[in-house]
């Protein structure tokens, strides 16, 4: 019996635990997949097909209607338009290609860009998420809809300012710890509803560990937090706890990173030419550190916007105020895009896009080629919004070559801030020939396409290599960012949203449903940025503090108070304890912005505190947990399941990593290319640092980034998808990561004690932060005596016994979930 004992059956005794499930993400389109169809695949239908293929229209050639999710799925006469998941049996991804003569759409005229099919193909690749209901009102203009007037959309929840509630009376009033804890409470006994009992001590120091650094706590800081628990109890153990994770260097590495899926962080321009970004990991750690200063959110806020605009006190201050505005800097870009004309309305329409979603929660870049269908934004607003960052030059740090037609300048910081600098000086000598260089090829006649381009990529070159050095060769620190421009001016209306069909000129300004009092205009002299900043941050704003609260609380409880995190317009959903949410917001700007302060107040409460157990009678009434009569089970994301992954194996590197990969070894290239770099990791992850400090190039994730549902980096997330999917569990058991953290696991055992008893007790108390069953331990245990009585290898690919139960522990459901 005991020679049979194998990996598998090891994993066989409930050591894997049951799957997390989906739930409804798995059938339901995300809000990032249903924001990407709304920016980029309605308006193209409503320009380019509607006017054939719509009820509004009255026509439907071919029997096919596209205007609606149910109709482009049906197809018409030659079948499915659109095949959810599956590009190639897409008729409609054929016909805007025109890789068929008789099937070529729209017709007779000139096939759609390039950008816009692959929009389409990524579209549907990802499910073909499509919002779009079978109401169509007869007669309508085609693409056109009704927009909430602005009266009516104040008058909505979320432009209500809002106001303190009072905590209200209980039943039961011993079980509140805070304040918020009674709005819980009292919204559970209006049900007929008991919170659940508090979870279990070590169970309740793992999920705060996870949920405020990120990283599992040792089986030490367990045994002290117990010990705390006991002598002063549990509210005092959990406040001096609490404090001691809030002050740690971990902390901003884990929420700087929630804040950096808002930014749409990465480190490569995507889209088709997907050209890496080498400055942009200034941006990342300026967030870091703005978490663990505690930043007060609206000081935070107005310098990612403007910090070019406002005073600094010396260079390192000015460097840090330029570094911040890399939030309106290193979102998508086209870099395929010859026209510099649009190439800048695409620009500004990514930065009106990131800026709304990200601070305000509402999708006002749907306004550029209508006036918004759902929410309050007439097409005013949001070129009132168009002509302050068309004011804003963006510096992002790309060179001209044949993979990249658009030259973005880097921004220069001062020499003086003292910065670390990751690319190479060169010699005077070397500048002066480059200068020659480049006035020789400016001089040269161009008599071909072919001279044409090579000046064109030559002199580009030339160009970004002379940016990142002075007049003596040093190299200068630079980063991704903005400022002012030259050029101050209002932006012009376009039709449909279109560059070609300019309109009347609308003065900048900020979305008019959205009153804010005392807010200054745009001046004559400058674009408007540090006005916005100032609007946005207003107390009497009344999204953006309740935007972050609703943040805040998603990550600590497992959904916002608003589920639509990133949705607060009337497509969204509704709070599901309103006064509670305002109640919260008012505290939250009465302290000052302060982050770490709401976090305490939230992780403190009763409600954090209790267990996740199951009980009938509250599933029944409440499924979806809504009313927080337990805690709800998480998945932990993909960075703290790498990180615990090295901090159980001892591997861990707590420093900060100094750049990124992308701006030490990857530096200036097309991300399509690395796959050649035999220097490189295949999986981009040959780092022990922590995961925040993984390299984010878009379409081209580190594997576990990519498998374990990492934010879009292209869009503004502030609420993952959570998936169990097969893949996840191939990479567990064959990626040599994991098999290498699994062998680091096992020498540390091996070096920690050499009976098996205490070596399978001390693996689960690193892992799951308990002692092993009866049952697992004597499993485990007889899978180790196997190899010490028989001398028989490993299993797997020459790991030990012991290094397979370590990687069994690794691989479990339980070592990834929350309780």
């Amino acid at each position: 019996m005991i020679a049979r004992i194998t990996l598998a059956t090891l994993l066989s005794l409930n050591l894997l635990g049951t799957p997390a499930r989906a739930g409804d993400d798995t059938t339901k389109s995300s809000e990032a997949e249903l924001r990407f169809f709304e920016s980029k695949i309605r308006p193209v239908l409503a320009e380019n097909c509607y006017a054939c293929h719509s009820g509004s229209a009255g026509k439907a050639k071919g029997g096919l209607m596209l205007d609606t999710r149910s109709a482009i799925r049906q197809g018409g006469e030659n079948g499915p338009a659109v095949v959810p998941g599956d590009p190639d049996a897409s008729l409609l991804l054929a016909a805007i290609s025109h890789t068929e003569p008789d099937l070529t759409m729209p017709p007779r005229k000139p096939k759609l860009p390039d950008t816009v099919i692959n929009d389409f193909k990524a579209w549907i690749k990802r499910g073909a998420a499509d919002p779009r209901e079978p109401k169509v009102t007869a007669g309508a203009e085609p693409g056109s809809g009704s927009t909430i007037s602005l009266e009516e959309g104040r008058k909505f929840w979320s432009y209500q300012p809002p106001k303190d509630h009072t905590p209200p009376s209980t039943k039961d009033a011993s079980w509140s710890r805070r304040g918020l804890d009674q709005f819980i409470l009292a919204r559970l006994e209006k049900e007929g509803l008991a919170p659940s009992a508090d979870a279990e001590t070590a169970t309740l120091l793992r999920r705060l560990h996870f949920d405020l650094v990120g990283l599992p706590p040792s089986p030490e800081a367990i045994e002290q937090f117990e010990t705390l628990v006991k002598s002063r109890g549990i509210d005092s153990a959990l406040s001096v706890e609490v404090d001691r994770l809030l002050a740690s260097q971990q902390f901003g590495e884990r929420w700087g990173r929630h804040w950096l899926d808002v930014a749409r962080f990465a480190e490569s321009s995507g889209k088709e030419a997907n050209v890496s970004f080498p400055y942009a990991w200034r941006y990342r750690d300026y967030v870091i550190d703005a978490f663990n200063a505690d930043l007060s959110f609206d000081r935070f806020l107005k310098e990612q916007v403007a910090g070019d605009l406002l005073p600094a006190q010396n260079d390192t201050e000015r460097a840090r105020l330029l570094i911040a505005t890399g939030f309106l800097a290193v979102g998508t870009k086209n870099l395929d895009e010859s026209n510099a004309v649009q190439f800048k309305a695409d620009l500004v329409d990514e930065q009106i896009d990131a800026l709304s979603r990200g601070v305000l929660a509402n999708s006002i870049a749907c306004a550029r080629c209508h006036d918004h269908k759902l929410d309050p934004y007439p097409m005013e607003d949001y070129y009132a919004l168009a002509g302050i960052f068309a004011s804003t030059k963006t510096y992002f740090g790309t060179f001209v070559s044949p993979s990249n037609q658009v030259g973005g300048d880097p921004l220069i910081l001062p020499r003086d801030a003292g910065l670390p600098i990751l690319h190479a000086s060169i010699t005077p000598e070397k500048v002066k020939s480059l200068k020659a260089d480049l006035a020789a090829l400016k001089k040269e006649k161009i008599k071909t396409i072919a001279d044409a381009l090579r000046v064109f990529w030559r002199s580009g070159g030339i160009e970004g290599e002379l940016e990142r050095v002075d007049e003596e060769g040093k190299a200068l620190p630079l980063a991704m960012g903005v400022m002012d421009d030259r050029r101050i001016f209002d932006a012009h209306l376009l039709e449909r949203g279109e560059i070609t069909k300019p309109g009347k000129a609308v003065q900048r300004g900020f979305p008019r449903v959205v009153t804010v009092e005392d807010c200054p205009s745009p001046p004559s002299d400058q674009s408007g940025r540090l006005e916005l900043a100032q609007w946005l941050t207003a107390p009497s704003n009344p999204l953006t503090a309740r935007v972050m609260t609703n943040r805040i609380w998603r990550h600590l409880l497992g959904a916002g108070i608003v589920k639509s995190v990133d949705n607060f317009g009337m497509s969204g959903d509704r709070p599901s304890h309103p006064e509670l949410l305002d109640h919260l917001t008012v505290q939250f700007v009465s302290k000052g912005w302060s982050v770490k302060s709401l976090i305490r107040e939230i992780v403190l409460s009763r409600t954090y505190r209790q267990a996740s157990t199951y009980r009938e009678d509250a599933f029944r009434a409440d499924p979806d947990n809504r009313l927080l009569w337990r805690a709800s089970k998480r998945r932990i994301d993909a960075e703290a399941i790498r990180d615990a992954m090295l901090a159980v194996s001892g591997d861990l590197d707590l420093s900060r990593r100094v750049g990124s990969l992308v701006g030490k070894e990857i530096g200036d290239k097309p991300i399509s290319l690395l796959i050649l770099d035999t220097k490189l990791p295949g999986d981009l992850d040959g780092s022990t640092h922590r995961s925040v400090y993984l390299p984010v190039l878009r379409e081209r994730l580190p594997d576990i980034l990519d498998l374990f549902d990492f934010a879009e980096p292209s869009l503004v997330t502030g609420d993952r998808e959570t998936t169990n999917v097969p893949v996840q569990a191939l990479y567990l058991l064959n990626s040599p990561f994991v098999a290498t953290r699994a062998r680091s696991f096992a020498a540390r055992l091996e070096h920690d004690t050499n009976d098996p008893k205490s070596r399978v007790e001390r693996a689960f108390a690193l892992c799951f932060g308990r002692a092993p069953t009866s049952g697992e331990l004597q499993a485990s245990i007889q899978f180790l005596e196997h190899t010490l009585n028989k001398g028989s290898a490993g299993d797997r690919k020459g790991e030990s016994r012991l290094a397979a139960l370590c990687h069994s522990l690794l691989s479990t459901a339980e070592f990834r979930n929350l309780d």
